[in-house]
């Protein structure tokens, strides 16, 4: 079942992902507080910071650290600020319309927190007392045990602590290695409060299985639409890596789209991204100008919510290190697209909110159409995702509005014209 409970704009919204630390070479909440409007004009709902919490030093990766390390849970990290410059960073969204979402980060604390020191029984352990993490490669942390019943009140407590001072959600790293019941119970306790919107970073299907095999839990997708109000596409974005470095068709990724709309529970949102901080920035990734405006609007206009990753609009190259300050260099932009991206996220709001059909066929090797289909207008957009040359004919089209590319050549379309958006009033 899903979450019944989910509010109607998040099924379009924007969602912008800042990392405090190097969102600027100040990295504080005052700088973020200065950017606010800029961050608005992309048609954001919802701002997401990443990690806001002091960082662990036992066992710490690179020379601050991972703000995924997290030492205290019901503190803020000196160096981005104070609660107090935080609340102001709050207050600014909220007036400019705003919703402002942190990480929750319940599956593993730093390996000096104070979870740790003052209640070590709330981790797991093996046989000889040994602190544990189930993943290897994270070394800085060590994982919590959900089997103790006070750890549930205080995390939940901790939650509720935040929401009061105004945070409107939470994006729960790796929440499928928390127990699903736990989640529900904290869903259930702070919507008492207000409404609170649950963004659920779920795992590709090979972690999935990697987890399970090794006797840990590991929910899937459509069991998380029971506590979240989005989860991540990672269980189809495997297949458009893979398409990125030649080693599977776009049709299989295209294929599972399908699979989300069948499978899952009717009114489950995902959240759609070319990059984010755990994966390579789309300009680096996707080569040509091009090939990026079309990938951009195909995200874009995909069934579900959509992430800006903090610099993906001005084109940037290089994703800051997660280990070391490392600032997004704002001043080499690529201003043209960042006026594209905006309008592109305002479109496909729009067209996302107007409209609840959504059908995608690829004309050819590389070559989508996407349809939305509402009660008023029909949008179809021509996407060139494979970089291709040459024409292609569509009919069907007459009396269109072009609201995004190049159509004049009539019926015939150069591919090296698109992304083509056009809307189709019905009669």
């Amino acid at each position: 079942m899903v979450a019944v409970d989910t509010p109607n704009w998040v099924k379009n919204a924007v969602i912008y992902e800042v990392f405090p630390r190097n969102h600027s070479t100040g990295g504080t909440f005052a700088d973020i507080y200065r950017d606010l409007e800029r961050i608005r004009s992309l048609h954001t709902d919802i701002l997401w910071l990443m990690p806001i919490h002091p960082i662990g030093i036992a066992g710490r990766k690179g020379t601050i650290g991972s703000p995924y390390a997290i030492a205290d849970y019901r503190a803020v990290n000196p160096d981005l600020g104070d609660e107090r410059s935080f609340r102001m960073l709050i207050d600014k969204a909220h007036s400019l319309g705003m919703k402002v979402m942190i990480d929750v980060v319940y599956n593993h604390t730093s390996r000096d927190s104070v979870l740790l020191r003052e209640h070590p029984d709330w981790f797991l352990q093996d046989s000889d007392g040994n602190f544990l993490t189930k993943v290897p490669d994270w070394w800085d942390v060590y994982d919590l045990d959900y089997c103790q019943p006070d750890l549930w009140t205080y995390q939940i407590e901790t939650l509720e602590k935040w929401v009061d001072l105004g945070v409107d959600g939470f994006r729960c790293d790796v929440a499928p290695l928390v127990p699903l019941s736990f989640w529900c119970a904290a869903r259930d306790r702070l919507g008492q409060k207000k409404e609170v919107i649950w963004l659920a970073e779920s795992i590709e299907k090979s972690f999935t299985k990697y987890m399970r095999d090794s006797g840990y839990a590991a929910h899937s997708d459509p069991e998380l639409h029971t506590a979240f109000d989005l989860t991540y596409d990672y269980d189809g974005f495997e297949y458009l890596k893979d398409y990125f470095q030649g080693r599977r068709p776009l049709s299989d990724y295209l294929n599972h789209l399908y699979i989300q709309e069948t499978l899952y529970p009717k009114d489950a949102v995902k959240l759609r991204f070319v990059e984010n901080h755990d994966n390579p920035r789309a300009a680096d990734v996707i080569r040509g100008r091009d090939s990026l405006l079309n990938w951009t609007v195909f995200c874009a206009l995909l069934p579900g919510a959509m992430l800006i990753h903090a610099g993906q609009e001005i084109g940037a190259k290089k994703s800051p290190s997660l280990f070391k300050k490392d600032p997004v260099n704002w001043e080499d932009a690529d201003h043209a697209l960042t006026v594209f991206i905006q309008k592109v996220l305002g479109l496909a709001k729009k067209i996302k909110g107007s409209c609840d059909k959504f059908f995608i066929e690829e004309l050819a090797e590389g070559v989508v159409k996407i349809m939305w289909l509402g009660e008023s207008a029909a949008y179809v957009a021509f996407l060139n995702l494979g970089n291709k040359y040459g024409e292609i004919h569509i009919d069907g089209l007459d009396g269109g509005e072009v609201c995004l590319g190049d159509v004049s050549d009539g019926e015939n379309f150069s591919m090296e014209r698109m992304p083509i958006l056009i809307k189709i009033p019905l009669a």
